[in-house]
C-alpha cells in the first residue's frame, strides 16, 4: 500500500477557494493540488495560539503545585517541556506546503497499510482531547448560564462540531479572532492574579523527590505541546508550495510556546487555589459580575475553537485508516464519542483523571515521530520533492515494528496514577517514557528500514 491509497474519490471533495471562502469544506485526505493553495505562513501563529490559550493549559500549570514545585522551578520546567514538545510540531508543519497533505495521511508513506495502527490511536486521541478541552468549556458555560453541566457540554460540542465541519478556512478565520479575545481576557486575569493573589515561590519537595517532580512536570508540559504533532500539517496543507519553510516553522513554534507560556504560567501562579473548580474559580478571582461572566464566555468560546481542530484532524485520521466517510461526517462521529468521556471525567477526581488522560493520549507520539521523521529525511534528501500519490512505502513492516518496539520500551518509564513503571518508581516519579520511546523507535526503524531505491530516485 502506498500514497496511491489517498486518491479515492470519497477522500476528495470541495476545497475552499481562499481564506474568505467559508463554505463547508468536504475535502478529505486527498493531497491538495497546487492550484488550490492559498494563504500566508504568518496566519499559522494564530492557528496555534488560540486553541492552546485555554483552561486546559491553566489547569496543567496548577499540577506543578501538587508535585511540590514552586513558581520559578515550575516555570523553568514548563518552558523546557513546552519548547521540546513544540519543536516537532513546528517541523512537521513545514511538510504541509511541500505535499498538500495532512499529517496522518502522510504517515502512509512509511507505514503503508500499517497506518491503521497509528491512525486509530490518533482518532481515539482526538476524542480524548475533545474531552480534556470540552470539559472546561462545558463547565464555564454551565456556570455562566445556570444550565445543567451535560446540557452546557452538549452546546459546546455542537458549536465546535459545526466549526470542524466547515473546515480549514473557517477554522483559520475563527482562530485569528479568538487570539485577540484571549489575549485581552488573559491579560485581565494576569493583572488580577498578580495584584491580589499570593504566589507560592518556594518548592515544597526536596532532594530526589524534587528532581523527580521537575522531570515529571517537564514531561507533562511536553506531552501537552507534542500532542499536536499528528495534526501539524493538517492546518498548513493549503499553503502554497512557495511558502517559506522557515516562516511556517517559526509561526507554528511561537504560536504554541507563547500561548502555553501564558496559560500554564497563569496556572503556576494560581497553584492549588483553583482546585477542580477551574471555571468558577476564575470567575471568582475576577470578582464575579461582568468581568467574571466575560471570562466564562471566553473560556467556553476557547474550548469551541480548540476542539474544532480536534474534530477536523480526527476526521482526517478516520479516513486515513480506510473508513470511507466524508470528512464532515467523520467530524460528527468524533464529537459524539467525546460527550461520554467528558461526563466520566467530570464525575470526580478530576486532577488524577486529567493527568492520566493527558499523558496516555500522547505516549504513542514519540515512537510515531521516530518512524515518520527518518523516512521523510530519506525521501527528501538533496532537496527532492515528494509526490505523495506516486510514492511507494519502504518496508512498511519495519515502521510498524519500530513503532511497537519504541512504545514497549517506554512502558517501564511511564508514570501515571493508573500505572507507574519500575524505572519511574525508582527515579522518584520522573517520567522518561517520551524520550525513551523516541530514541528506541528511531534506532529500530533506521536499522530495520535500511536504504532503498525510493531514497535514491
Amino acid at each position: 500500500m502506498s500514497g496511491r491509497g489517498l486518491g479515492a474519490e470519497v477522500f476528495g471533495g470541495r476545497m475552499p477557494a481562499g481564506g474568505r471562502d467559508l463554505a463547508i469544506e468536504t475535502h478529505g485526505i486527498k493531497p491538495v493540488p497546487e492550484g488550490n493553495r492559498f494563504g500566508r505562513p504568518w496566519r499559522l501563529f494564530s492557528v496555534w495560539f488560540a486553541p492552546n490559550l485555554t483552561m486546559t493549559a491553566v489547569f496543567t500549570g496548577t499540577l506543578a503545585a501538587s508535585l511540590g514545585l514552586g513558581f520559578w522551578t515550575g516555570l523553568a520546567a514548563m518552558l523546557a517541556g513546552t519548547v521540546l514538545g513544540s519543536l516537532p510540531v513546528a517541523y512537521l508543519s513545514t511538510w504541509g506546503p511541500r505535499t498538500g497533505t495532512g499529517q496522518l495521511p502522510l504517515a502512509r508513506l512509511p507505514f503503508g497499510g500499517g497506518v491503521v495502527l497509528p491512525g486509530l490511536v490518533q482518532w481515539l486521541g482526538s476524542i480524548a482531547w475533545d474531552a480534556l478541552v470540552g470539559l472546561f468549556g462545558g463547565e464555564a458555560l454551565a456556570e455562566l448560564t445556570g444550565l445543567p453541566f451535560w446540557v452546557a457540554v452538549l452546546i459546546v460540542l455542537v458549536l465546535q462540531c459545526a466549526l470542524g465541519v466547515f473546515g480549514y478556512a473557517l477554522i483559520h478565520r475563527v482562530q485569528a479572532v479568538m487570539s485577540v479575545l484571549l489575549v485581552l481576557a488573559f491579560a485581565a486575569l494576569t493583572v488580577k492574579v498578580l495584584s491580589g493573589h499570593p504566589i507560592a515561590v518556594a518548592d515544597t519537595a526536596s532532594g530526589a523527590d524534587l528532581a523527580g517532580g521537575v522531570v515529571l512536570f517537564t514531561t507533562i508540559t511536553l506531552s501537552l505541546a507534542i500532542s499536536w504533532a499528528p495534526y501539524a500539517s493538517d492546518f498548513s496543507r493549503y499553503l502554497p508550495v512557495s511558502a517559506s519553510s522557515r516562516a511556517v516553522f517559526w509561526a507554528t513554534l511561537l504560536g504554541l510556546v507563547v500561548s502555553y507560556a501564558i496559560g500554564e504560567g497563569l496556572g503556576l501562579a494560581l497553584g492549588s487555589s483553583l482546585g477542580d473548580h477551574t471555571a468558577s474559580g476564575i470567575a471568582q478571582l475576577l470578582g464575579g459580575g461582568f468581568l467574571g461572566a466575560l471570562a466564562l464566555a471566553v473560556i467556553a468560546l476557547a474550548a469551541v475553537s480548540s476542539n474544532a481542530m480536534n474534530d477536523y484532524s480526527g476526521s482526517l485520521a478516520l479516513q486515513t485508516v480506510g473508513v470511507r466517510l466524508r470528512r464532515p461526517v467523520s467530524a460528527v462521529v468524533v464529537t459524539v464519542l467525546a460527550f461520554a468521556l467528558i461526563l466520566w471525567m467530570h464525575s470526580g477526581d478530576l486532577s488524577a483523571k486529567f493527568e492520566n488522560v493527558l499523558l496516555f493520549v500522547s505516549y504513542w507520539i514519540p515512537p510515531f515521530l521516530g518512524v515518520v521523521v527518518p523516512d521523510w529525511l530519506a525521501r527528501t534528501r538533496g532537496g527532492r520533492r515528494v509526490d505523495v500519490l506516486a510514492s511507494d512505502s519502504v518496508r512498511p513492516w519495519a515502521a510498524v515494528a519500530a513503532f511497537v518496539i519504541g512504545f514497549g520500551a517506554a512502558v517501564p518509564f511511564m508514570n501515571t496514577s493508573l500505572y507507574t513503571g519500575p524505572v519511574a518508581a525508582a527515579l522518584h516519579g520522573a517520567d522518561l517514557a517520551y524520550y525513551v520511546g523516541l530514541v528506541v523507535s528511531l534506532v529500530a526503524y533506521s536499522l530495520l528500514r535500511g536504504r532503498s531505491r525510493v531514497d535514491l530516485e
